[in-house]
């Protein structure tokens, strides 16, 4: 069901780290991060190591500077998968945070977005967080989606799929490889009136986009790049 490239890398969680705050939305201690009164909020769903994640708390710092009005849920509500934890791998975890009942439980998040002001949302989904932003594009509930070597998203996910959607992976990944991500782009492409961008970052791995080692130059570069992607794909769809 996953491989150990879900779980490569696992990042140092930082409670307190970032230029936001935590507090509760919806059911949910959540991560936020720039301009309260924007219009326009991107929401970051996480890898399984979920939103103390530090990398994770910087993007989405970066793309609060940009406008967005950032919020990154605690999906686990304090449980990230932990691999130190042998009593629970991977698949056992899995069975506690289905991607199914977090799609569930963003709804009301969204619902309570629309409250506050909020015209148009997009969210980006990372590794185990790409499976829940596809199911929010599938029913609409989002106006633009991003997915970072996105784990157990199908081409039946892809083809439900009817608003901009980019897809941004990694060279070297079993759980998206390119040749999967070009049957993806071929879907997409298939639809004309929607509108899509795939890329595959070359010389990189499955998670790279936020677990990326600082002393890791090629991956670094190319998380920048993939970043610039993602605010470049919402500045021009999220309206």
């Amino acid at each position: 069901m996953s491989g150990p490239e879900c779980c490569s890398n696992p990042p140092t969680l930082n409670p307190t780290g970032g230029a936001g705050h935590v507090h509760s939305l919806a059911g949910f201690r959540t991560y936020f991060t720039g301009n309260p009164h924007s219009n326009r909020a991107v929401l970051l769903i996480s890898d399984v190591y979920g939103f103390e994640a530090p990398n994770l708390r910087k993007l989405a710092d970066k793309v609060a500077a940009a406008g967005y009005y950032v919020l990154v849920p605690d999906y686990f509500h304090g449980d990230p998968y932990n691999p130190d934890n042998s009593a629970r791998p991977i698949p056992v975890w899995l069975k506690d945070h289905g991607a199914d009942k977090a799609f569930e439980a963003s709804k009301p998040l969204i619902e309570e977005l629309k409250t506050k002001g909020v015209s148009a949302i997009g969210a980006v989904g990372f590794c185990w967080g790409a499976k829940v932003v596809v199911e929010l594009a599938k029913v609409r509930l989002i106006q633009g989606a991003v997915l970072l070597h996105p784990s157990f998203v199908t081409l039946d996910d892809i083809k439900g799929v009817d608003i901009p959607i980019a897809v941004l992976g990694a060279e070297i990944d079993k759980m998206s490889p390119p040749e999967l991500l070009k049957q993806f782009e071929e879907v997409l492409a298939a639809k004309p009136g929607v509108a899509s961008y795939v890329k595959v970052f070359p010389k990189v791995s499955h998670g790279w986009s936020v677990r990326y080692s600082n002393e890791d130059e090629v991956a670094v570069k190319a998380a920048e790049e993939a970043h610039q992607d993602l605010l470049a794909w919402f500045d021009k769809h999220l309206k």
